[in-house]
């Protein structure tokens, strides 16, 4: 297993720390929250969505440890101008890579906190913008 030195690098550090500059907005329309069993770290999701089915803009209130809020991060630097099926699909490849049953997801950043897949216990911190996210966009395509 890989020394937390490793999981927690300056750019899951640097990713943690950028997370302020997606502030949750009380405006935003669309409200979700999630919740680690694993570590009980917390975020609540905003998000406006256009007519088109685009995500306009993303805000995040995090109580998380550094995974959770660098994968917060990595979510909401990527999430404006995706459609929302993307973001559904985009979950449920995050889920199952993390399970073990399919490859790294094409999600730009997520290489960053890749290390956090041998760490069990970090999962439900990492699975937090994306859960917050499928509670306010529907179950994912998948399971719909």
């Amino acid at each position: 297993m890989a020394s937390t030195a490793v999981l927690y690098t300056p750019e899951v550090l640097a990713l943690a720390t950028s997370l302020a500059a997606y502030r949750l907005d009380e405006d935003l329309p669309l409200r979700g929250d999630a919740r680690s069993r694993s570590c009980g770290s917390t975020l609540a999701l905003g998000l406006a969505v256009d007519q088109g089915g685009r995500i306009t803009s993303v805000g995040v209130r995090s109580q998380a440890c550094a995974i959770g809020q660098a994968s917060a991060a990595v979510f909401a630097q990527n999430a404006v101008g995706r459609e929302t099926t993307e973001i559904l699909h985009a979950a449920d490849a995050v889920e199952r890579w993390l399970a073990g049953q399919g490859d790294l997801p094409e999600w730009p950043g997520l290489a960053a906190i890749a290390a956090a897949r041998d760490y069990p216990g970090r999962h439900g911190a990492l699975m937090l913008p994306w859960n917050a996210a499928l509670q306010i966009l529907g179950p994912t395509p998948a399971s719909a």
